[in-house]
């Protein structure tokens, strides 16, 4: 397991490292992840078209103005960015559809209120992303809140292996970047951005502290990581059209099965892992006890009622912040 006291060492600056006996400025991962991903074309599986390298130019741009700035003013400059510009993009139709059929009490003002939240909320995580690195989870005096994590040493102990679920709230990557810090051997289930340049630098800001498993490639790789002992960490709330219906905010929503048949299928401990965001960039993190794996002796019910245990905690966590949720999703089958 990671010493937090020892696994981020310099002098509370994170744009400032010991090297040489001498505090020297740290080199800016925005821009070095921007230079490389876009340099390096060949390492892409499929080639970058002008506009997946037009895009990339935007955001790398974007990362390397964020990555320069303190990750407090970041944040808020990203968070500012969402509210102004957020608002006018096309996915805020979708997003005011689904807050209106999920919260069918709620007013147009108050519709609103909840979209220009979720705006700066995303803004302040795509201003977050360069300063990923430097996030110490379990730092005493950090700026992520922890509890619940008796429920992951108790698995620990039993020598369980564990599937850790979270959705897109907050800064959802807090949560991927835990179960790394922890020093636990995890394999991570993420979706592939549209556009593979914008990815890859993504990715960087990540880091190589764990594997990483492109949703499409989720059923070999997953199993292979649990047959190892592996720990399997995963974003369970987008849409998937060759999913199975489960119930969430009282309507049936395209749910990709594969936590419950992997969870029954290698007997793992499912635990839910709720990031919130307190304010700025701190957050907290709470490890919930696990799910209970039903046993009815038909597998294709099991699933189900195990799909439905996970939607049910995420729509727990979502009405209690529903500014914090990605809502641009397309969450139900008859979404435009």
């Amino acid at each position: 397991m990671l010493d937090p006291a020892t696994a981020y060492h310099n002098n509370g600056s994170p744009h400032r490292v010991l090297r040489g006996g001498r505090w020297r400025r740290r080199p800016c991962w925005a821009i070095k992840a921007a230079v490389v991903t876009l340099s390096e074309p060949r390492k892409i599986a499929a080639p970058a078209s002008w506009r997946h390298r037009a895009q990339a130019s935007v955001v790398a741009i974007f990362f390397a103005l964020a990555g320069a700035l303190p990750l407090d003013l970041a944040s808020g400059f990203g968070g500012w960015l969402g509210r102004r510009i957020g608002p006018l993009a096309g996915a805020s139709q979708r997003a005011r559809r689904n807050l209106g059929l999920a919260f069918p009490q709620l007013s147009a003002a108050e519709i609103e209120t909840v979209l220009r939240g979720m705006w700066d909320n995303l803004g302040r995580v795509a201003a977050e992303y360069p300063h990923l690195r430097h996030i110490r989870v379990f730092a005493a005096d950090g700026r992520v809140e922890t509890s619940g994590l008796e429920h992951l040493e108790r698995a620990l102990a039993r020598g369980r292996r564990m599937i850790l679920f979270s959705g897109h709230l907050a800064n959802w990557e807090i949560a991927a970047l835990a179960a790394a810090q922890y020093g636990i051997d995890s394999a991570q289930i993420y979706r592939s951005a549209n556009n593979p340049l914008i990815d890859r630098m993504i990715l960087r800001f990540r880091g190589n502290d764990a594997e990483f498993i492109p949703k499409e490639a989720v059923g070999r790789r997953a199993v292979a990581a649990l047959r190892r002992g592996a720990h399997v960490t995963i974003l369970v709330d987008q849409k998937l059209n060759e999913g199975i219906p489960v119930p969430f905010f009282g309507r049936p929503a395209m749910t990709a099965p594969a936590l419950a048949v992997l969870a029954l299928r290698f007997d793992c401990d499912v635990l839910p892992v709720r990031v919130e965001r307190l304010g700025g960039a701190r957050f907290r993190l709470t490890v919930e006890p696990p799910l209970a794996l039903p046993d009815s002796g038909s597998r294709a019910d099991d699933v189900a009622t195990l799909m439905g245990a996970v939607n049910a905690t995420l729509e727990r966590w979502i009405r209690e912040r529903p500014e914090q949720w990605f809502w641009v999703h397309r969450r139900w089958p008859d979404d435009p």
